[in-house]
């Protein structure tokens, strides 16, 4: 063999020997990043509250997790080999599982009750979903079942319910007490308002007991056994009982009304500050704004300029206390925002869209600043000076629309001032 046979042997083995290095190095990388993902996913299974079993085709164990081995009490190495079947309890349940491999060519198996046997021989209920395994070439070689104890789904529904009807408390009492707040504002509005009926039932009162008088002392004269027709017709004229009697109908008529007018009042204020759910019913939107005007602009200590350019007619579907409790925060909120203006004001205007009701209330305060328009109707969050407001108000009005059904948004208007937006559905009658 040459010299240069010889060098060239010596360079291909040292290749050789170098390929064998990177394979090496490279088989080392796989082999760690196979024994790291096995670990992986062990560490996964032994975490997992809920049991794991891995059969083949035939119902055969494969491999558990650390859940079902402390649910039976029994060891990996006693589970892996037996068949699935060996855990239930019941022949019901083993009939159960051995029908999965059948099903499974259908449809994956969701929320299948079985009962398999505990660490202490009792017999556990549990919800188990079962889906085919495949190989590599996608053909079906077993399946893959999970469970979960039912005893910790219902402790855990239990726990999610009693959470769910707290929260309903706490929602209802907030609304409960920003209603309140809200009713507080208006007592000032509502008293004037009062006093002008039960002023007019006052003096009416007042006038027929007069008048009672009059007619008394009238009976009286007639009974006298000395009374004659011209003396009854004298005490007639001078007591003028004809007046009287043209007086006392429009009297009482009027009383009536006043009286009529007092409870009016008195049942929309009950209406307003009742906590209880009340029943939903076709509602005019357009009375229930201009009666929730009136009572802000009662209750306001400057001068309010209200304009309102709605429809006679706004039919729609709600509580009437709830949809006025929005309105009434609406315009105390527009209220609150102009206080700092010359001439504070309001402009509400309504629309019906199609199958909507638009209502937009276009106030001429300082607007919304930018950065708060995106939490304008979280819980909690006001613009106002502290000790002037709750944060709840909005929050409120916001949950109450969308429960009707519709919506409610926030923005500033080009003109200046804020516009807020509100949607809701249309009552199109039966």
């Amino acid at each position: 063999m040459g010299e240069a046979t010889r060098i060239e042997v010596i360079r291909k083995m040292d290749e050789v020997y170098s390929d064998l290095l990177q394979y090496q190095v490279a088989l080392e990388e796989k082999n760690n990043a196979l024994e790291e993902t096995q670990q992986f996913i062990e560490s996964i299974l032994d975490s997992m509250s809920d049991v794991l079993v891995v059969c083949d085709r035939h119902g055969k164990i494969q491999n558990v997790n650390r859940a079902l081995v402390r649910l039976t009490g029994r060891s990996e190495e006693d589970l892996v080999g037996t068949q699935i079947g060996d855990l239930c309890a019941d022949a019901v349940s083993q009939n159960l599982v051995a029908s999965f491999p059948l099903h499974l060519a259908e449809t994956p198996i969701e929320d299948c009750e079985i009962h398999l046997v505990g660490d202490d021989g009792a017999m556990l209920s549990v919800a188990v979903n079962c889906t085919p395994r495949y190989d590599q070439q996608g053909r079906t070689v077993g399946m893959v079942v999970i469970g979960r104890p039912i005893g910790e789904l219902r402790r855990a529904y239990e726990e999610l319910h009693a959470t769910h009807e707290e929260l309903k408390r706490t929602q209802q009492q907030l609304t409960h007490s920003e209603k309140m707040a809200s009713l507080g504002r208006l007592v000032a509005g509502v008293a004037h308002e009062l006093n002008n009926p039960i002023s007019f039932v006052l003096g009416n009162v007042f006038a027929m007991k007069r008048y009672g008088n009059r007619l008394q002392e009238y009976l009286d004269s007639i009974h006298q056994e000395n009374c004659n027709p011209t003396m009854c017709r004298d005490m007639r004229q001078q007591l003028r009982i004809d007046r009287i009697l043209e007086d006392l109908g429009p009297l009482i008529e009027g009383t009536i009304e006043g009286a009529e007018r007092t409870r009016a009042i008195v049942d929309g204020l009950k209406r307003f500050s009742v906590m209880e759910q009340e029943e939903e019913r076709p509602l005019n939107l357009a009375e229930i704004i201009q009666q929730s005007v009136h009572w802000v602009s009662k209750a306001a200590s400057a001068e309010f300029d209200v304009t309102m350019e709605i429809p006679d007619e706004l039919p729609t579907v709600g509580t009437l206390g709830h949809l006025q409790q929005v309105f009434i925060n609406l315009v105390q909120n527009a209220l609150d925002a102009t206080l700092e203006q010359p001439h504070p004001s309001l402009n509400i205007s309504g629309r019906i869209e199609g199958e909507c009701l638009v209502v937009e209330l276009h106030d001429n305060g300082q607007g919304i600043p930018e950065q708060s328009l995106g939490q304008i109707f979280d819980p909690f969050f006001t613009i106002k000076p502290v000790g002037q407001g709750t944060g709840l108000g909005l929050s409120i009005t916001y949950g109450i629309v969308e429960r009707h059904g519709g919506t409610l948004e926030a923005a500033n208007h080009p003109e200046g001032g804020a516009v807020f937006t509100l949607r809701l559905p249309r009552y199109a009658g039966t």
